[in-house]
């Protein structure tokens, strides 16, 4: 899948060639999730751990925002799971992240429209998201929104 508006082009990331490029998106993404005085994060552990989740066969995809030149500037990863009150199989957006100068390019909306359409492709019932602490991350919460998500509630965790 590809697809262009304006200088910003969202495709579905190359799962060979794009583990490197999707675990600094996303290592760029926890680092400023992470609170002030947090360890850096292990970078080499992120890109083993897309080189194995973006492989062959598996249910984890990841999309690219790029600008004109080709850079990527930004990434959204899926995943397929499955609940009977979704009605069957839906996505679950794990990571977005887009490069804090490209914030105004409309690139985070191009990776949502971009996985619309994915979902749609795989016939998924709805697209989910976890969203962040609030009120630190009003506006995260305010652009899902704006782009149609509905507030259902936080996530919780259990770590095992």
């Amino acid at each position: 899948m590809e697809a262009y508006q304006g200088d910003v082009c969202v495709q579905t990331a190359d799962n060979g060639a794009d583990y490197a490029v999707t675990a600094k998106l996303v290592a760029r993404l926890l680092d400023e999730l992470s609170p002030e005085g947090t360890p850096a994060v292990d970078v080499p552990t992120i890109e083993r751990t897309a080189a194995d989740l973006l492989g062959e066969g598996t249910a984890v995809w990841a999309l690219l925002a790029r600008n004109g030149d080709g850079n990527a500037i930004g990434v959204l990863t899926l995943n397929a799971c499955a609940a009977i009150y979704a009605g069957g199989t839906f996505g679950e957006i794990s990571e977005l992240y887009v490069l804090p100068e490209y914030r105004s390019s409309q690139a985070g909306k191009r990776l949502l429209e971009a996985a619309r359409d994915f979902a749609r492709g795989k016939q998924w019932t709805r697209l989910e998201v976890g969203a962040p602490d609030q009120p630190r991350w009003a506006r995260t919460v305010k652009f899902y929104k704006h782009n149609g998500f509905d507030e259902v509630g936080p996530r919780l965790r259990l770590r095992l």
